[in-house]
């Protein structure tokens, strides 16, 4: 499974997934087209087995990256110029692999060239000769790109602004500057320093991301089944080497290319990756094209099994393959932004064009007012400088590395509790879902499925008594047992792992799905499976699929008389023409298959004619296990004698044909009910979800009472059956709600109580947008019997409604949708195709979803404390000294190097530790954001960031400046309107030292109301006391500390120390005005507390409703 993170640019579309053998009635006209060449298929006893596996590790460089995730779908959208250059790439490839021939040559010549052996595989010893030979299949590692990287650290964020900004200040000192001052030389090092700082920290945020992400995408799982030593065994995809046998199967993603000698008629592959071709391609084992690309008995490297199974033998491998010859020839693609980058963006937008504006108006003033009538006020440096300041104040230069820092900071919390995040996209995008869509199987329930009761005919038992050969509580011969267990041996995917066959039958391991598992135990506690497979052999296999709902097999006799003892009646079993008759198994849903059976074996195991009596008595035992909770399976067999028999079984054409036979004539053997118990932990975690305002919905291919029953259990239909909807409540006609209406007005429902409905896939064909609309607005819904159509239009209906939404699956029917939906989920045992499609991984259990929730949340909330916490010094407060300056001649009551101090080093360090702050109480108690309305920057933030906050550290750091300049003699009526303009009495030299110093005041206040200010906006609604940032494990923050720590120290370097003082005109501060500003930070952090608390005490008032 080779992945090339920077080489490739692949589309991201949305797609429909198109099984083109599943519309049967439509299948065999259309088809009929498409089989113009003849696919055979070999035959074998192997059978083939999943290549997943949750326990393994994963080396990064065997996963494709998220950009070429694919799936066999249909586009919806187009990105032409993408596909262009992937295709302009696949050309230049086609030319270097010309020259092979693996798709010409036979497979016993095939075998010879690579030294294996169809039965045996090769050894171990080859294979180490094997990776020495051709290495490891792993790509090479891409180009470095690092002048482009160097670039980006260098100039992303703020770096060019202060670049920029530094280069006009040396303009300033030098040649401007007459003569040159000491400050602005050391205010253009500072922003040059700055500047390289702000790069080193990007390259080093840059490498931290890139390592939690690598380390998250190495808990993967990945690997492969492959036959080696003459035994099937499990490997990693990187030590795969030419000539080995692969199995392949149903999800499974290829890790190298193969030529294909065993495939079955219903086995399609996905090469939209390669080839740009959205539909499916049949797979064969003759070759239907020279060219190399195009023949279709070759898998590609990175190409996904849609649909079927087979066998193929590994000819190339790394970059040997055509996928690593067509990546080292494609482009690094072209990321997009993320919704929270667009957010950041714009916020940045609003604070440039605000300082664009401000600058226009300083360069009026001082063009029209200052420079004709006070021209030694304002200089031409001196106005440079204060450009340059109004930029630096306006610009929060820590909240880029605020925002990597919390992403990543976040993605390594949910990697702790094994959640895995392919992106740092989907940390942000968790925080907004209010959707999540789940599947049944194996995500609320535990996927450890055991049949509960059997049913022969119309005699029901549990199996334990069934298999009880002593029991005298059934009414079952042991005749027609045996009839049931050879359809559930011999129809069936599942297999015994042979190590551990000599475990009791509970703990044998089986390779294979649950429902194959939970039928093939059974079978075998009647008797050997292994006996049964000897007896018949296998002619045709089409898999089950989540349309069709049933999978077909057709045997015929092995040379075994006494099979037919087992598997039929004594008159049908003596006219079975042993060489040449066949006997069609198949097993599914009820519901799909009893309208096709005819006949019923009967109490004694005679076959019977299915007479209405007995089809209701079928139908009333199917309901009753499904309104348990059960999954209910149907087995049934069919007797294909010759002269019916129009085709080969091992040409492509048998397909059509044995869907015919499986239309009608059908005997019902028997049912089967599986249980599936739901997750011990899935009521908590729905109540915890539906506190926080999500809404969670069930959508499964079950039968619409086994989901009913199960969703009762997992609390996600909690009004009792009597109160549940159906299709008939959604009315066609009434208006839409989208015309202004509460679609909870469209609802009959019981006072305030929660609204609950069932509906089955079938019926969601039949709605309109009206009914779609009163549809979306129930708080409990349950989708059944769906298909991945359905599914995927489920996620687009609520999507179009201003939903976020997020879907988990695990199967190959899944991947539409989650690739559809905001959010992707798969479990880490689920297929390749579904953690391919997904955006994230659960390793452990449903309820993990919780905390990845939990944490989306807080990735947004500490980010508005991020910037609320940068605005009111690093913004409001810097801006003032130069307005006041230059609108009412007053002097820049704070010089621009101190600006600089408190925007890119007092402040940084604080800002980026509210990164680390711990989830509020109340998070998972509010409702999700919609990112429509929900800005992360919007008035209620700047109205406490600029007019509660800003204005009261402004006015005091003014006040504390001018009273300081009063006491010393320079009074406040001197200085205003003044330009520059003083008395005779008052000295410039004294009147310059005055002012440096309250300069250095106004600086140390704002950093002393900053440490108060710190402690106010790391929570929104809770109180300190409740979320204490010290002495409780659950809302301690204790690198804040040591960031108020780092603003005291550089405040003491730029005010104390004597060689700075001299160069910046800075100067001790009194040591009053160091307890002052804590007075003042007492008072902003009473304010907000009181703030605070009127929300919490009415969540409807006036505060609640301008509350950040």
């Amino acid at each position: 499974m080779a992945a090339f993170e920077d080489e490739m640019d692949m589309p991201e579309k949305r797609r429909v997934v198109r099984y083109a053998h599943d519309e049967e009635s439509q299948d065999i006209r259309g088809r009929g087209l498409s089989l113009t060449r003849s696919l055979s298929r070999q035959t074998s006893q192997m059978s083939i087995r999943s290549v997943r596996s949750g326990s393994r590790s994963y080396d990064p460089a065997l996963a494709l990256p998220v950009q070429y995730r694919t799936l066999s779908i249909n586009l919806d959208e187009t990105r032409e110029r993408e596909a262009k250059e992937a295709l302009k790439a696949r050309d230049k490839a086609t030319a270097e692999l010309a020259d092979l021939d693996w798709h010409t040559v036979l497979p016993t010549e095939l075998y010879t060239r690579l030294n294996t052996s169809p039965s045996q595989g090769i050894s171990t010893d080859q294979s180490v000769k094997l990776i020495e030979k051709h290495g490891r299949n792993i790509p090479s590692p891409p180009p470095s790109r690092l002048l482009q990287e160097i670039f980006g650290y260098l100039f992303g964020g703020f770096g060019s602004i202060l670049l920029t900004g530094s280069v006009l200040v040396f303009i300033c000192w030098k040649p401007l500057g007459q003569p040159p001052t000491q400050a602005n030389l050391a205010l253009a090092i500072v922003l040059l320093a700055v500047f390289v700082i702000q790069a080193l920290f990007n390259a080093w945020q840059d490498w931290s991301s890139s390592r939690v992400m690598n380390s998250i995408t190495t808990m993967l799982p990945d690997g492969c089944i492959i036959l080696r030593d003459g035994n099937q065994v499990q490997l990693m995809a990187s030590e795969i080497v030419p000539g080995d046998i692969l199995f392949i199967k149903a999800g499974n993603k290829l890790p190298a290319d193969v030529r294909f000698v065993e495939i079955s008629s219903d086995a399609k592959f996905d090469r939209s990756i390669l080839t740009g071709e959205s539909m499916p391609i049949s797979g064969s084992v003759d070759s239907t094209d020279e060219n190399y690309l195009e023949t279709r008995c070759i898998g590609m490297q990175g190409t996904h099994c849609i649909s079927g199974s087979g066998l193929g033998v590994v000819v190339a491998t790394g970059d040997h393959t055509v996928f690593g010859q067509i990546a080292k020839l494609t482009s690094q693609p072209n990321t997009g932004m993320t919704t929270l980058q667009k957010e950041i963006l714009r916020f940045v937008a609003i604070i440039v064009s605000l300082m664009l504006f401000m600058i226009v108006i300083v360069l009026i003033l001082w063009g029209t007012y200052i420079r004709p009538r006070h021209p030694a006020w304002i200089l031409v440096p001196g106005l440079i400088v204060d450009i340059v300041s109004v930029a630096i104040a306006f610009v929060p230069e820590g909240l880029p590395i605020a925002l990597t820092a919390s992403l990543t900071i976040t993605a390594n919390l949910m990697k702790q509790n094994n959640i895995l995040c392919k992106s740092l996209k989907t940390v942000e995008t968790l925080g907004a879902v209010s959707v999540i869509c789940s599947d049944k199987t194996g995500t609320l329930t535990k996927n450890q499925m055991h049949a509960s009761d059997c049913c022969v005919g119309v005699v029901k038992a549990t199996t334990a008594s069934a298999c009880d050969e002593k029991s005298s509580s059934i009414d079952m011969t042991p005749e027609i047992l045996q009839q049931l267990r050879v359809v559930a041996g011999i129809c069936n995917a599942g297999e015994f792992d042979a190590a551990t066959m000599n475990l009791p039958l509970r703990d044998r391991k089986i390779i294979g799905d649950a429902t194959d598992q939970a039928v093939l135990r059974f079978s075998e506690s009647l008797g050997s499976v292994h006996e049964l497979r000897t007896m018949w052999r296998k002619r045709f296999d089409l898999a089950f699929n989540s349309k069709n709902k049933f999978m077909i097999r057709v045997h015929s006799i092995n040379n075994s008389p006494e099979a037919l003892n087992l598997a039929l009646p004594v008159v049908e079993a003596s006219s079975f023409n042993q060489d040449t008759d066949m006997l069609l198994t198949i097993k599914g849903a009820p519901d799909v298959l009893i309208n096709r059976c005819t006949s019923i074996v009967g109490e004694d195991g005679i076959t019977e004619d299915l007479d209405d009596c007995k089809r209701e008595i079928v139908e009333q035992i199917k309901d009753e296990w499904s309104s348990q909770g059960k999954r209910v399976i149907l087995l049934a067999r069919k007797v294909l004698k010759v002269d019916v028999v129009r085709s080969d079984p091992a040409s492509g054409e048998f397909e059509r044909e044995a869907l015919e036979h499986t239309r009608t004539g059908l005997t019902l053997v028997g049912l089967l009910g599986i249980v599936d118990p739901p997750r011990d932990e899935i009521p908590e975690v729905v109540r915890t979800l539906r506190r926080a305002g999500i809404r969670i919905f069930m959508v499964t291919g079950d039968f619409k009472l086994t989901a009913q029953a199960i969703a009762e259990e997992c609390g996600i239909i909690t009004n009792p059956p009597n109160l549940v909807h159906s299709i008939s409540m959604l009315s066609r006609n009434l208006p839409s709600p989208l015309a202004g209406k509460d679609p909870k007005q469209l609802i009959p429902s019981e006072g305030d109580a929660s609204t609950s409905i069932v509906l089955s896939g079938p019926e969601l064909i039949t709605l309109n947008e009206n009914q779609w609309d009163a549809l979306c607005a129930y708080d409990e819904v349950v989708f059944a019997r769906t298909t991945p159509e359905q599914k995927l239009r489920i996620v687009k209906e609520y999507q179009a409604r201003d939903n976020l939404v997020a879907m988990t699956g695990d199967g190959v029917n899944d991947a539409p949708s989650l690739k559809q939906a905001d959010i992707g989920i798969a479990p880490g045992s689920g297929s390749d195709i579904a953690i391919e499609a997904a955006d994230m991984v659960l390793l452990d259990s449903f309820s993990a979803i919780v905390e990845a929730v939990l944490y989306g949340r807080v990735v947004f909330d500490n980010l508005k404390k991020t910037i609320c916490y940068l605005l009111p010094a690093g913004t409001f407060s810097e801006f003032w000294p130069i307005m006041t300056s230059v609108i009412f001649g007053l002097p820049q009551i704070l010089s621009s190097f101190l600006m600089i101090v408190i925007c890119c080093f007092t402040d940084c360090a604080a800002a980026t530790t509210l990164a680390y702050e711990k989830p509020e109480a109340n998070v998972m108690l509010r409702p999700p954001r919609n990112p429509k309305k929900d800005k992360l920057v919007d008035w209620k933030l700047l109205l406490q960031a600029y007019g509660f906050l800003g204005m009261l550290e402004a006015v005091s750091s003014f006040a504390m400046a001018y009273w300081y300049a009063q006491r010393r003699g320079v009074a406040f009526s001197v200085l205003w309107f003044g330009y520059g303009d003083l008395p005779s009495n008052l000295p410039q030299e004294y009147v310059t030292k005055v002012l440096n110093e309250a300069s250095s005041i106004y600086f140390i206040n704002l950093v002393v109301m900053q440490w108060f200010n710190l402690m106010a906006t790391r929570t929104r609604h809770l109180s300190i006391f409740q979320h204490p940032p010290a002495f409780n494990r659950a809302t301690q923050n204790l690198f804040l500390f040591p960031a108020i720590l780092f603003a005291l120290v550089f405040a003491f370097i730029f005010c104390y120390v004597p060689g700075l003082q001299r160069v910046l005109n800075s100067t001790n501060v009194p040591v009053e005005h160091w307890f002052l500003p804590m007075t003042f930070g007492l008072g902003i952090l009473f304010l907000d507390e009181s703030r605070k608390w009127a929300v919490r005490k009415w969540p409807e008032g006036f505060f609640a409703r301008i509350a950040w």
